[in-house]
């Protein structure tokens, strides 16, 4: 049994090297923890003694399979239960993420999959991150979002990068919600904000800011 905190360092550490292909630096955990770099080099020490994570000096921290299995496990978990708040308690998009952050850490190999049985073995959570199955396996997304397309294209939403509760209240103060439709009416120049029509209807302005952190499908 591994504690809270060591559990969220092989998370950190998951999806850091998920979206660098790469080792990861010290500074780079402390950053997405907010903690302190002599913090992460002395919880790296303990990580890298219990055989989960590989340290190398200027060349960084990457998980060992044990650790990144470990890192899996919780993102499977955390998913499932966001699902769960969504769709059977009746929880938004935006009020799930630090529930689920408590929940992950509950360890049962048989409520996990008894969870995603009642859910109907579901691909993905409420914003559209993919969930890992029992065996680890991932459908990721093709990584294309709205700052991609062009003008006169077409597009549905299916998931978000940014997670703050402001974000995603943003996104549902104007219809930018999973499944949504977007045709780009008009791309500005100068700041690369969009003009776009949601679901054929509703004009609306939107920033790069939003459009780069909105996953989408052409269509």
């Amino acid at each position: 049994m591994h504690s809270f905190t060591e559990e969220n360092y092989l998370k950190a550490i998951f999806k850091l090297e998920k979206s660098s292909g790469a080792a990861v630096s010290t500074n780079s955990i402390a950053d997405l923890l907010e903690t302190k770099a002599s913090s992460v080099t002395d919880m790296i020490r303990k990580l890298s003694d219990k055989k989960l994570v590989s340290y190398q000096k200027y060349k960084g921290v990457s998980l060992t399979p044990k650790g990144k299995g470990i890192a899996i496990s919780i993102i499977r978990n955390h998913r499932l239960w966001e699902v769960f708040l969504v769709e059977k308690l009746d929880f938004k998009w935006d009020e799930v993420h630090e529930l689920a952050e408590e929940l992950e850490h509950v360890h049962s190999e048989k409520l996990t999959e008894k969870l995603d049985q009642f859910l109907d073995y579901p691909k993905y959570d409420p914003h559209g991150d993919p969930i890992p199955d029992k065996n680890g396996n991932v459908v990721q997304h093709k990584d294309i979002t709205l700052a991609d397309m062009l003008p006169k294209e077409n597009s549905i939403v299916v998931g978000v990068k940014e997670h703050s509760k402001s974000y995603l209240n943003y996104l549902d103060s104007v219809g930018l919600i999973l499944g949504a439709q977007i045709e780009v009416i008009e791309i500005a120049d100068f700041d690369r904000s969009m003009t776009v029509t949601v679901d054929g209807q509703n004009k609306v302005n939107i920033s790069h800011q939003v459009s780069k952190n909105l996953i989408v499908k052409k269509c």
